[in-house]
């Protein structure tokens, strides 16, 4: 219980202290104009109220990796909560905020637009077909699990092809109605049961007579029953993404960029909403193994007891009876149902841009996402294994592209630019390492792997110091 609430304590510190030192650094203003008046089109530039942005920007990130990439990653040990909390004060939000922060200055530009302006054209063509992809993953990933989870609560009639449609419709209208319609008026619905359920289980973990296991004491080695085939580094750094740092966030936070009414509110929406999916990862992380008693017990039940979703169903029944379990399941349908709907909105807005067409009229956004629907439709069609490994790996490499566009951002304007520099050369070992060590990678020996991945970071960063760290400095005022 002590590191649980020792952690709790550490994320809260963080938004308040390093978030406010990277606010600091970046030089947020109250004073410039922003995209959501300057831009103002009705659809996808317009004025939301911040709590409404808050809670868009919260539920677009948080999908099922706060919750399902939580529970999984705990299994690696008790260094998957020194990873949740260092990983989202120090990475995820700080990756999240300047994302956000450099898309308003940007107009509203999308991510590939950001990167490509910091990284190069030949960048920014890659990242515009990467992320295009990514987002249409994301779509597919995030039918099929809440089609599924769904189809376990209803009739048999009601099965997950028919769940499937169902959601599908939805992305479709989401994806082309005004952000303020089905987005700006269900959101709050899916936040307040989303943000209960979090609660909830926090409640039961603090105040009832329930112990969290973690082992700290023991060490940080690998807990996992398959060890040797899932090293700590890099596989626990990839499975535990929204809940420390996602790639697919960034892809986010322009969206909300555009409906952000004052620059200085860019921290709490932006930074704080990692924090809070941070405090959500925390809390299901230890209600898992308090759940079950321990790491050597959650694989076992987990294979019991229908997988992550059981378990994250009998923890909701178990510790918040029939009414709080039913608001807590609608809130883990909740997540990736709206994760799932923005990754598409998101992909007609990066399609748009790199296609430079407006998305006034009903005709050109459906010029835009048809092929978008299509596209998801086919790749929905392939095994949700092989899905969610390549979805895992791409959100990480994502993650890395942001975080060396805004170290690059930051050096350009003669500003403390290790902030993103530190986490930019970690993700780069972890994901080199990982593509090349992986089963659904090269399979590499693994010795091999981190020697590549750390070869890799260094030719990195060395590139970065020569031609960017000690070029010369533009004023902050062109931004």
């Amino acid at each position: 219980m002590t590191t649980f609430l020792i952690a709790l304590a550490v994320l809260i510190a963080g938004y308040f202290i390093y978030g406010m030192l990277v606010e600091r650094v970046i030089g947020c203003t109250s004073q410039r104009e922003m995209p959501c008046y300057t831009k103002q089109d009705g659809i996808d530039y317009m004025p939301l109220p911040t709590w409404k942005v808050f809670l868009i920007q919260f539920l677009n990130i948080a999908g099922l990796g706060p919750i399902f990439g939580a529970i999984m990653g705990i299994m690696f040990g008790p260094a998957a909560f020194l990873w949740i909390v260092l990983g989202t004060i120090f990475a995820g939000a700080v990756h999240d905020f300047l994302s956000g922060v450099i898309s308003i200055r940007m107009g509203g530009a999308s991510l590939p637009e950001i990167v490509g302006s910091q990284l190069g054209n030949g960048v920014k063509q890659l990242m515009r077909g990467f992320s295009l992809m990514l987002m249409i993953l994301v779509g597919a990933v995030f039918v099929l699990t809440p089609a599924g989870l769904i189809a376990g609560m209803t009739p048999d009639w009601m099965d997950a092809t028919f769940w499937v449609c169902a959601i599908f419709i939805y992305y479709i209208l989401a994806t082309l109605l005004p952000i303020d319609k089905l987005i700006g008026n269900l959101y709050p619905v899916f936040g307040f049961a989303l943000l209960f359920m979090a609660a909830g289980i926090m409640g039961v973990l603090i105040f009832s007579d329930v112990t969290i296991p973690d082992g700290i004491t023991q060490g940080l080695y690998n807990r996992s029953a398959n060890a040797d085939v899932m090293p700590l580094f890099p596989m626990m750094f990839v499975s535990i993404a929204c809940g420390a740092i996602s790639g697919f966030h960034a892809t986010q936070s322009p969206m909300m960029a555009r409906c952000l009414k004052n620059e200085k509110l860019a921290r709490p929406v932006f930074y704080g909403a990692m924090v809070t999916e941070g405090i959500v990862a925390l809390i299901w992380a230890a209600a898992a193994i308090a759940f079950t008693g321990g790491y050597e017990n959650l694989s076992g039940y987990l294979a019991e007891h229908g997988g992550t979703g059981g378990l994250v169903h009998d923890i909701s029944i178990a510790w918040l009876g029939t009414l709080g379990g039913a608001l807590a399941i609608l809130g883990v349908i909740a997540a990736p149902i709206t994760s799932g709907d923005t990754a598409l909105r998101s992909a007609r807005l990066i399609a748009a841009d790199f296609m430079n067409m407006e998305q006034k009229t009903i005709m050109k956004r459906l010029a835009v996402s048809v092929p978008i629907f299509v596209l998801t439709f086919v790749i929905m069609q392939i095994d949700f294994d092989v899905l969610w490994r390549y979805f895992a790996w791409c959100n990480q490499t994502l993650a890395v592209f942001t975080l060396w566009a805004c170290t690059v951002y930051l050096a350009h304007r003669g500003l403390t630019y290790w902030i993103t520099m530190l986490p930019a050369m970690f993700m780069t070992c972890v994901c080199t390492t990982y593509i090349l060590f992986a089963p659904e990678g090269f399979g590499v020996d693994y010795t091999i792997s981190v020697a590549v991945g750390l070869i890799v970071t260094a030719i990195a960063a060395g590139w970065f110091m020569k031609k960017v760290a000690f070029a010369p400095k533009m004023s902050v005022i062109e931004d």
